[in-house]
């Protein structure tokens, strides 16, 4: 009688090849049921995730606006204070220093398409000339408040 390694060798079934076919048999991979259910799962994660990126997108160009307009707004105001004249357009802002760059609007992603608004009127004692008095995104899309951007 063979003894060992030496059996196997003659075609004889030992403990070890069961073994490894019942390994092989669990190594298969994935059953086509397994593998739809995860993409089912991937796919109701996109559904619900992807409405709330886009969300996410807007509120954060709303915010860069608000903010962009504020900085703007206020480097009028002391333009106007500072040289008793208003500014005749945002890149007198820039050549005085009270802006590095005019910013680029992220409802229209440009930087010349601001809307300014002028006045005739003076609203400080030591002005001495009429310009821009205030401005606004010239993009025409509505707010997530309801109102459109152009009037922010």
């Amino acid at each position: 009688m063979p003894v060992g390694n030496e059996s196997e060798g003659r075609g004889f079934r030992s403990e070890g090849n069961r073994d490894l076919n019942r390994t092989r048999q669990s190594e298969s991979g994935f059953t086509l049921i397994e593998l739809m259910i995860v993409m089912m799962i991937i796919g109701i994660l996109a559904v619900v995730a992807i409405p709330r990126f886009a969300g996410a997108i807007q509120r954060a160009r709303e915010a860069v606006l608000k903010e962009d307009l504020h900085v703007m707004r206020d480097a009028i105001d002391s333009y106007t204070m500072d040289k008793e004249k208003a500014p005749q357009s945002l890149d007198d802002l820039v050549q005085a220093g009270y802006l590095r760059e005019i910013p680029e609007d992220p409802m229209t992603h440009a930087n010349d398409t601001w809307v300014t608004d002028t006045s005739d009127a003076m609203y400080s004692i030591d002005e001495t000339e009429p310009g821009i008095t205030d401005v606004h995104s010239g993009s025409e899309e509505t707010g997530s408040d309801g109102q459109p951007y152009s009037s922010w």
